[in-house]
């Protein structure tokens, strides 16, 4: 295990618990990261039972091969969950027989490692890719979208309330030379937002929104969360993991719709039965001593459905 990856596997007996883990059926962990709920969902399953485990984060991959380097069961896959129906079919995988996790959260060691690019407590260059191959950056984001684009995404992904006056600023800014770095794009938010007493940095939801942007956070867990719908098996259970309101909300909107007995609401409902039921109707949330040991799993909310047609 190395030394300079580091990584809090938040709620992990509660999200592994809620799979019911059986040896002998398959498994997918959507989000690798260091490999904690992994682990413990092969320790689960082995000997018989198979784990397929996504990332695009190769240090990710480098660091948890090492740590479940025993287990012949798993199979590490570097691509987007959102290609989980290509890659399981290359495998010869019709249908996730066990379950599936998602942690939607970016890891420690992605936000806090300088060179990444994602803190703006931290110099360097306005990066924050998840996947190190893409060509799409922050960069590209802050010097090249339109000033309605940016007050757009400032808004939508960040829940910004100055999203205007700071996307003005950004624009006004890069006129002059490219806006290149964490530390001058963090400034440029300060001096456009009021000065308001809180705890939170001006920077905060601005960064927020651009690294979901960067990465198509939002789109690719509709993406995914639909194409494990139609892999899961009858029986199947999905147990996913969100860190932000904007997350848990589209959970929360597929999970209901999926599990509503009528979703047309006319006097006849011809509505096909619901795939799935909803296993907890209310968030789990992380426990006071995680807390206490993990601040950022505060924020984390547990939703949990099976598979039932």
């Amino acid at each position: 295990m190395t030394d300079d990856f580091r990584h809090y596997t938040v709620m992990l007996h509660e999200a592994v618990d809620a799979l019911e883990c059986t040896d002998g059926k398959v498994y997918v962990d959507c989000t690798l990261g260091g490999g904690g709920h992994s682990e413990l969902i092969l320790k689960r399953i082995s000997p018989n039972g198979r784990l397929i485990a996504f990332d695009v984060d190769e240090e990710a991959i480098r660091h948890a091969s090492e740590r479940l380097k025993k287990y012949s069961n798993l199979t590490i896959i570097k691509s987007s969950y959102t290609n989980i129906k290509e890659e399981l079919n290359k495998l010869g995988i019709d249908k996730i027989t066990g379950g599936v996790i998602i942690d939607l959260g970016a890891s420690y060691h992605q936000l806090t490692k300088q060179e990444r690019g994602f803190s703006f407590s931290k110099e360097a260059p306005l990066d924050m890719r998840f996947d190190m191959d893409s060509d799409f950056s922050a960069y590209d984001v802050i010097n090249t979208y339109s000033e309605d684009d940016l007050v757009r995404i400032f808004s939508e992904y960040g829940e910004e309330r100055f999203s205007k006056r700071i996307a003005k600023k950004v624009v006004e800014a890069r006129r002059i030379e490219p806006v290149r770095t964490t530390k001058e794009l963090a400034d440029i938010i300060i001096k456009a937002a009021p000065h308001i007493k809180t705890n939170i940095h001006p920077a905060t939801r601005v960064f927020q929104a651009v690294r979901i942007e960067v990465n198509n956070e939002l789109k690719n867990v509709k993406i995914v969360l639909n194409d494990i719908l139609d892999l899961l098996d009858v029986g199947g259970i999905i147990s996913v993991i969100s860190f932000h309101s904007l997350e848990d909300r589209i959970v929360k909107q597929i999970f209901r719709y999926e599990s509503a007995k009528c979703r047309c609401n006319d006097m006849i409902c011809k509505c096909p039965p619901p795939r799935i039921e909803l296993v907890n109707k209310k968030p789990i949330m992380a426990g006071d001593e995680e807390i206490k040991e993990n601040p950022p799993s505060r924020s984390a909310k547990l939703r949990v459905a099976r598979k039932i047609r």
